[in-house]
């Protein structure tokens, strides 16, 4: 038993044949052993038991069929063999694949968090010394967030340092569950709720700086939550998402300076546009 664990572990054979004989060689016990220690060359057991009796223990083990040697034919044994190594083959080439699979799942997520430590540098860089935006004539952006469908009872998630300054946890919790659903869902009828969302932040003079970093922070507690699955889809919709909003954002801003820029002026009447006002 032990030359033949020897050969086995020195040479490299398409298949293996082990004859059970409980008085002289267990085939049981010589298979579990060997499988123990890795080894996944085909297995086919040939003893004088039925089928019915051993099958299921050798499958047990690890091995890959069972053969009675009074029953079987040539033409049997051959076509158990072949099977045999055609399981190993697909078994072999599935491990192969997954291990690809898991490689390159990891590289992505690399390079997803790459891409995250990259847009935070960048959105810091652009931050340095831009002073918030306030429109005069609007409320406070702190009352106007207050009074938000988003608002948080407790402070602003800002204040507890979770990467979304002067934001309420509420508002966070809801931008979270709208990426959700564009990951899933796409657009579609999302335009809506992102429009409205883009005026809220716009009256409130949230920057796109301090959008994009709520941005960040939820995709990246999304992307710490997808476990072993792939973030290639993931990133490609929040980065839909990203664009969408900015757009949505700047043409809210754009709306309020034009607003601004160019005030509403009351039109005169039919036939007073040449009166002047009389000087006392």
């Amino acid at each position: 038993m032990a030359a033949g664990l020897a050969r086995l572990r020195d040479a490299a054979f398409d298949a293996v044949l082990v004859c059970h004989d409980p008085g002289e060689l267990d085939a049981l016990e010589l298979i579990e052993g060997y499988r123990a220690g890795g080894a996944d060359e085909p297995i086919v057991v040939l003893g004088s038991q039925s089928e019915q009796e051993m099958a299921a223990l050798c499958y047990e083990v690890g091995a890959d069929g069972y053969v009675c040697v009074n029953t079987t034919t040539t033409r049997t044994l051959i076509w158990v063999l072949a099977r045999a190594i055609q399981r190993q083959q697909l078994a072999r080439e599935n491990q192969r694949l997954s291990q690809a699979e898991q490689q390159r799942v990891q590289r992505e997520r690399d390079e997803a968090e790459r891409l995250l430590v990259q847009q935070r540098v960048m959105i810091g860089d652009l931050g340095k010394g831009t002073p918030p935006i306030r429109d005069g004539r609007d409320c406070s952006a702190e009352q106007l967030l207050a009074s938000s469908p988003w608002a948080a009872a407790s402070e602003p998630a800002g204040r507890r340092g979770d990467g979304a300054p002067g934001l309420p946890a509420k508002l966070v919790r809801h931008y979270r569950e709208l990426l959700r659903t564009y990951v899933i869902m796409g657009s579609g009828n999302l335009a809506g709720e992102l429009s409205r969302l883009a005026d809220l932040l716009a009256a409130a003079g949230v920057t796109s700086r301090q959008t994009m970093q709520l941005h960040i922070q939820v995709l990246e507690e999304l992307i710490r939550g997808l476990g072993a699955r792939s973030t290639r889809h993931v990133i490609s919709r929040a980065d839909l998402l990203a664009m969408e909003m900015m757009l949505h954002l700047a043409e809210c801003y754009r709306k309020r300076y034009l607003a601004r820029a160019f005030p509403p002026v009351q039109p005169m009447l039919p036939g007073f546009e040449d009166e002047r006002p009389v000087l006392f």
